[in-house]
Order: C-alpha cells, then structure tokens, then sequence
C-alpha cells in the first residue's frame, strides 16, 4: 500500500481557501468535500452554502445512482483533476455528500473554482 504525505495545515490554507468551512483534510492527506445535493436542477452550477457544506444544484436525477456519478464527474471537471481521484465516502442515498478527492492531486486542483458565489446582502 502506498503511504501519502500529510500536508500541514499552512500548506493546505495554501492549497484551499481557508474560509471554506466545506473542505477538510482526511488523515491520509486527502481533502473531504463536503456537498449539500439538490438533483433535477435546471443546470448543474454551485447555489452557496448549506449547513456548512457547499450547495450544488444537479441536473441529473436522483435515479440509480445517476446523481453521485454525475457530482463525481462534475466535482473532477470542476477541480480539473481525473475522475479517479474523486470517490464517495458518505451519502449514496442522501442529499448530503462527502467526497474525498485523492492526495496525490490535492495540489493540482483547482480549489478556488468551488468558492460560492456572494450572498446578497
């Protein structure tokens, strides 16, 4: 079994935004991906947040599993990592998620495109 490198928590402020309250490490260096899920949206696009997860409305229904594998895909796409590197930890029957992206792309992703857009005030 390969061993993963933790990252401190100085790398990781650096690596996500540390405002995030959806994004934590796990203890094998991988970054958790809290999602609240809202399937059968009009388009698939980030709402904001919801309980301290992100809420992302889901064009696909929440039908045999269609709705995790399309968060999956849209998660990767987003963060431009492979689709491998994206699994689901939590949540296959529910609306909120956890996913857990792999640690050796933690680096590469693109954290900041998951940043929800401003509430109005």
């Amino acid at each position: 079994m390969r061993k993963h490198r933790a990252f401190s928590l100085v790398q990781v402020f650096a690596l996500a935004p540390a405002q995030q309250p959806f994004l934590r490490l796990d203890k094998e260096g991988g970054m958790i991906v809290d999602i609240h899920v809202m399937p059968n949206a009009a388009q698939t696009r980030i709402q904001g947040l919801h309980d301290g997860a992100l809420h992302v409305r889901l064009k696909a229904p929440p039908v045999d599993g269609k709705a995790n594998a399309a968060l999956q895909v849209w998660l990767a796409k987003t963060l431009g990592v492979p689709r491998s590197a994206v699994e689901l930890l939590r949540g296959e029957t529910a609306r909120r998620k956890q996913l857990r992206v792999a640690p050796d792309h933690i680096k590469t992703a693109a954290w900041d495109q998951l940043t929800p857009p401003p509430t109005p005030p």
